[in-house]
């Protein structure tokens, strides 16, 4: 007996035409395996309301076709459902599909879906809005409401916000409750990570799976103008974990308190929300089309670029030493001047 199959295409998501799409569904897709239909949406929403429908009529497989946002509409209809959640990424980052080691190319996706190897995963809950690769607050909360109100979609547009606003934003103060107990941390960013990376390569939390029933909370603490390239390397040398600005745990649910209501993200989409913060993992809750192939090695950083990680972290733990103790030489110099009445 075929497996029905509906793909659900964005026709805006990301940089490219998806022109294409539908011919290469027609030719690649495994016709013995599969009766597959194809539905574009029209709307916001409307693939999180094609995907629910078709998980209520015993779909087997739907197909996300766009970026990560069409990829969070489509899954969130269907966790805890036997309808199971397939990728072609043609986004601008395509952070769950390149966590996932999902070819960037559609046909290669196709073929990936033909095989049709289904794993169940975990997923994220921030403030009752579901994710399925990253949410966070802070930074990168920021940045994705500047990249959503740019228009122009893309990771040029993307860097180009990062940089004008890195220079504006100030760090704000976090407690944070887990099950190990309470913590205060003044922090450029706190991400919670059920997979690695934002998209585009950028790995912000390199030791994230998606199976271990647990999240990656990432807290980026404050760093000076001479820091910023490093941390920009290491997240892209999957070395972010090894800075000594960053600070890592893994939890299953935490509650996050903050001044004041402010920007949170999930799975790069911004929302205003209040200044408390509760975020859950829900183990192995959706059911996912795999890459049988995938080889997870590969998410590590090699040799080369984890010594290079350690050398910087040397650096700046030396350059905080000196600065800490010309600190303390200048307070020492106040001191002796007031005693002497200089």
């Amino acid at each position: 007996m075929k497996k029905r199959i509906l793909f659900i295409m964005n026709p805006i998501s990301g940089t490219s035409s998806k022109a294409g799409v539908a011919a290469s569904i027609e030719k690649y897709l495994d016709k013995e395996l599969f009766d597959s239909t194809l539905v574009a949406t029209e709307y916001a929403g409307h693939a999180t309301e094609l995907a629910k429908r078709a998980a209520a009529d015993g779909v087997d497989v739907c197909v996300a076709v766009g970026g990560d946002g069409t990829v969070n509409e489509v899954a969130r209809a269907l966790v805890h459902t036997q309808t199971a959640l397939g990728i072609i990424p043609c986004g601008s980052g395509n952070g769950l599909a390149r966590h996932l080691m999902l070819p960037m190319n559609i046909r290669k996706s196709i073929e990936i879906i033909n095989r049709c190897e289904i794993k169940d995963l975990d997923y994220g809950i921030i403030n009752d809005r579901p994710f399925f690769c990253t949410c966070g607050m802070g930074f990168d909360a920021y940045v994705s409401h500047k990249f959503a109100e740019a228009g122009k979609r893309g990771p040029i547009t993307y860097v180009q916000k990062v940089l004008e606003e890195g220079v504006k934003y100030q760090p704000e103060t976090y407690e944070i409750h887990d099950e190990n107990g309470t913590a205060t941390y003044k922090a450029f960013l706190v991400s919670c990570a059920n997979a690695s990376q934002y998209g585009n390569n950028a790995y912000i939390a390199p030791q994230a799976s998606m199976s271990d029933g647990l999240m990656d909370v990432v807290i980026m603490e404050p760093f000076d103008i001479l820091e910023a390239p490093q941390i920009s390397i290491d997240m892209f040398n999957k070395t972010l974990d090894k800075s000594s600005r960053i600070k890592t745990f893994r939890t299953k649910r935490l509650h996050i308190h903050r001044s004041k209501p402010g920007m949170i993200h999930y799975d790069g989409d911004p929302v205003m929300t209040t200044a408390d913060v509760d975020v859950v993992l829900v183990e192995k809750g959706f059911k996912v089309v795999v890459n049988p192939d995938a080889d997870k090695r590969l998410r590590r950083p090699n040799a080369i670029q984890s010594a290079a990680a350690e050398l910087f972290n040397e650096i700046n733990v030396v350059r905080d030493d000196l600065s800490k103790q010309g600190r303390h030489v200048l307070a020492l110099s106040k001191v002796l001047q007031r005693k002497l009445n200089l």
